[in-house]
């Protein structure tokens, strides 16, 4: 293991002598990321994630308190979302290679402070603007602190039977924080005031903060990158277009000048980025990160799912609330089966499934589950139960985004150099975060449309509005499905088969 390891530490014990860090490195490490506190650390790490991954639906909570208390508008409400979304998703690959220059503990417990302030900021926002811009503080602090925090846990994991079980716990956060954001945002606003909504994000961060600070070991690593500035640029200029003219699309029309024109800039400089990567003498994203097969196919695993999986949370979500009236908090109950089995998919694939078949089997089986699930889900009614007609789909989704999420996140982060462990772990944040914006984008348009052609030449009345309503939902349910199925096609296409190096042996992990 080189020195750049932030994580290290010496082993302690009878006849054992501690390795200081800046002498090369934790002896513990050596042979296969024996970290005394390793497991505390995941503990640490999946907080910061899991503050970071609920953020995104927790305030969508809360946006109608706080449209109401701040007195702004429904037009201007999109952008509670939209500056988070748009200085997260264009500022990750910077962030994850400032975790690679720096060290990735320094950038962790900065993007862990930054967070917290930023949330204060915003719970204690006065006005529209006030919380719009500590929503975009929180998106660029949140790029810092998303791919640390997942280097954090590809340096510290380094056996591969230990790292499977990291990975499955940490998939299995990501994947649900989502579902957890919509119980707990739920309970907050509905029994305290929309502004704990953003409060809460305090605890997390202090605990994470004296727990990162007590386990984690810093240090600049001693084979640092230089920064790649145009192709940071380029990057994130790009990326800000993309989440933005799909923004735009979402709360305009697809024929708006600004849809069409951020789309085709962003997507020019994408293009420019890549020309460059190719002859950066030090490239911020280098092609040897996503040129590996089982890699990019996670990578666009991530994206795919990150753009099928807003189906549930988004529009289900609506369902339970506008058809079943259920209440905030019971909204969030509601999905916490889909969580239990996402968890243990979760765990159950990254530690028996990946480690004896490989990954062929099991992510295109998790997306085939899960483009089943929203199939499923599409036969719900006017008239449909929870637990009859509800409930099934949703557990089988659960496993499938189980199989996908540890699978994808390990494999893509696995086998990295030191020294691009924070970019590689960027990109899985990156393709989900565009990914999401493309399917949130894309899932309202064709659900307002297909709402709409509906209520046509109709008189309205609460049945036939509550019809449209359901006309839109399984039009969304449908084009997840087909999102996943895609992501069926390709991943079986992409990932090699047999079982990875990587979860064989640790030989392939150099750290």
């Amino acid at each position: 293991m080189d020195r750049s390891s932030d994580s290290a530490a010496a082993p302690s014990g009878p006849g054992m002598r501690a390795t200081p860090p800046e002498a090369g490195g934790s002896a513990a490490h050596t042979g296969g990321g024996k970290h005394e506190h390793r497991w505390l650390i995941l503990a640490v790490i999946g907080i910061a994630q899991l503050m970071v991954v609920l953020d995104a639906t927790i305030v969508n909570i809360a946006l109608p308190s706080a449209q109401q208390d701040l007195g702004f508008d429904d037009g201007n409400r999109q952008w509670i979302v939209t500056a988070y979304a748009l200085a997260f998703g264009s500022l990750l690959l910077l962030g994850g290679r400032i975790a690679d220059l720096v060290g990735r503990k320094a950038v962790f417990i900065a993007g862990l402070i930054g967070f917290a302030a930023a949330s204060a900021l915003g719970g204690a926002a006065t006005s529209f603007g006030m919380l719009v811009f500590a929503r975009a503080l929180q998106g660029v602090f949140g790029a810092l602190l998303a791919p640390a925090a997942l280097s954090l846990l590809t340096t510290t994991f380094t056996d591969p039977r230990e790292r499977a079980k990291a990975f499955g716990i940490y998939g299995a956060i990501a994947g649900a924080g989502g579902a957890v954001g919509l119980l707990l945002g739920g309970v907050l606003t509905e029994y305290l005031d929309w502004r704990w909504c953003l409060y809460v994000n305090l605890l997390f961060a202090v605990v994470a903060i004296v727990g990162g600070m007590r386990l984690l070991h810093g240090g600049r690593p001693t084979d640092r990158p230089k920064l790649d500035v145009p192709g940071t640029v380029l990057v994130s200029v790009g990326l800000f277009c993309i989440v933005y003219g799909f923004s735009n699309a979402e709360s305009h029309d697809w024929g708006s000048f600004l849809t069409w024109g951020f789309l085709v800039i962003g997507v020019l400089l994408l293009i420019a980025f890549a020309w460059w990567e190719m002859r950066a003498p030090h490239p911020l994203l280098p092609l040897r990160v996503v040129l590996d097969r089982d890699r990019g196919a996670s990578y666009l695993a991530m994206f795919l799912s990150g753009a099928g999986m807003f189906g549930v949370f988004l529009f289900l979500t609506y369902y339970l609330q506008q058809i079943l009236a259920y209440s905030p908090v019971i909204t969030g109950v509601a999905f916490l089966p889909m969580v239990a089995c996402m968890v243990f998919s979760s765990v159950v694939t990254t530690n028996y499934l990946v480690p004896r078949l490989g990954p062929k089997p099991i992510v295109p089986l998790g997306m085939a589950l899960s483009a089943g699930g929203m199939a499923w889900l599409t036969a719900l009614d006017l008239h449909s139960s929870y637990a009859a007609h509800v409930l099934p789909p949703l557990l089988v989704a659960g496993l499938g985004l189980g199989l996908i999420f540890a699978t994808a996140m390990n494999l893509a982060t696995a086998g990295v150099e030191a020294h691009d462990a924070g970019v590689a772990s960027a990109m899985v944040n990156t393709s989900q975060q565009v990914g999401g914006s493309i399917g949130t984008a894309l899932l309202n348009s064709l659900a307002t449309g297909a709402a709409t052609s509906y209520l046509a030449g109709k008189q309205p009345s609460p049945l036939v509005q509550a019809q449209a309503s359901m006309e839109s939902y399984s039009t969304a349910f449908w084009w997840s499905a087909l999102f996943f199925a895609v992501g069926f096609v390709v991943t079986l296409v992409l990932y090699r088969p047999g079982v990875p190096k990587s979860a064989a042996t640790g030989d392939a992990v150099h750290m």
